[in-house]
């Protein structure tokens, strides 16, 4: 499970077009493999994120890349961050998700969340509904995942889903670990103490204390050990040799995204160099470190390089950085 996990949000690269795309992604990846991550991930959309680029960005979808990066690696786990649970019917998202860890031999693993992004499922014509039937859903979701990725067969007649002893043949060649993605608290934690073996947190840092202490809590009322779950959290970051050259990657980052970054002054450029982790490796790593050492029961990350992914050896040089704090 994840201590160290490279994800890659974005495919919209400086001069890459559609014959180029695949080479770039799976050069991020086997940087990943090779420098200490133990994880690979990308998202389950369709379309680009409105906090990182344009809906019209280029987006591939999450698992035929991910089985494709399989021959890619040969160490690092393979998941989304995360599935969206209204996307796929659930048997059918157990079976994708077992081939996935048969033609990596034992890399897959479930990461899943409730669903979110309203414009996608509108134009797919994919059933968004309210809030809380996303979650109903989910959580009848798990019920038929979970049994099919342990060799079970499925049977359930909820208000969302029905299976009715749904096979799973050939099954996984391991324990897929399962994900859950997200900071609610009443919902999203609660269902990480019942179902998952990992918590992926998506918060500011200066919450990370109190979703701890809310996943303890469910797991105490679940009778769960809390120990039982890894607890990763999602980070931005932007990493080059040295501290200036970092700098450039984010103001060239910055400008692709439609900022005159050139001539912003240093106070209207701070909010935005605030929302990512950027320097040289001593800055990066001094950061990481100290969170680790701050946050009694953080396990590990999940970290994106939206500024600077696709240059040759950033992914490697923060795996450099980071792994040793997990040796």
């Amino acid at each position: 499970m994840t201590r160290l996990g490279y994800q890659i949000p974005n495919f919209t690269y400086p001069g890459v077009g559609p014959a180029e795309l695949f080479d770039v992604i799976a050069q991020q990846a086997r940087e990943a493999d090779r420098s200490g991550f133990d994880t690979v991930l990308v998202m389950d959309h369709f379309y680009q994120l409105p906090m990182i680029g344009d809906p019209d960005d280029y987006m591939l979808e999450c698992y035929s890349l991910l089985s494709a990066l399989a021959r890619e690696t040969q160490n690092v786990m393979l998941s989304s961050l995360v599935t969206g649970n209204t996307y796929r019917n659930p048997a059918v998202l157990a079976k994708t998700v077992t081939t996935l860890d048969i033609v990596s031999q034992g890399r897959g693993m479930l990461g899943i969340g409730a669903g979110w992004f309203e414009m996608e499922h509108d134009a797919f014509g994919i059933e968004f509904g309210t809030f809380t039937e996303r979650f109903e859903k989910l959580e009848e979701s798990l019920q038929i995942v979970i049994p099919m990725l342990r060799g079970e067969t499925a049977s359930l007649d909820g208000a969302w889903y029905q299976a009715s002893d749904a096979m799973n043949q050939p099954p996984p060649v391991s324990k897929v670990p399962v994900m859950i993605g997200g900071s609610g608290e009443k919902k999203t934690l609660r269902m990480v103490a019942q179902y998952a073996d990992e918590s992926n947190l998506i918060c500011d840092d200066g919450d990370i204390a109190r979703k701890l202490d809310v996943l303890a809590g469910h797991c105490e009322q679940l009778g769960r050990d809390r120990s039982e779950i890894v607890v990763s959290k999602q980070k931005n970051v932007c990493i080059a040799p040295t501290h200036d050259e970092a700098y450039a990657d984010m103001l060239a980052y910055l400008t692709r995204r439609g900022f005159d970054a050139a001539n912003m002054s240093a106070d209207e450029l701070a909010p935005w160099l605030d929302l990512i982790t950027w320097g040289d490796p001593d800055e990066v790593g001094e950061h990481f470190a100290g969170l680790l050492a701050q946050h009694d029961g953080l396990d590990g990350f999940t970290i994106n390089m939206i500024p600077n992914g696709f240059i040759e050896g950033r992914v490697e040089l923060l795996g450099n950085t980071l792994s040793p704090l997990f040796a």
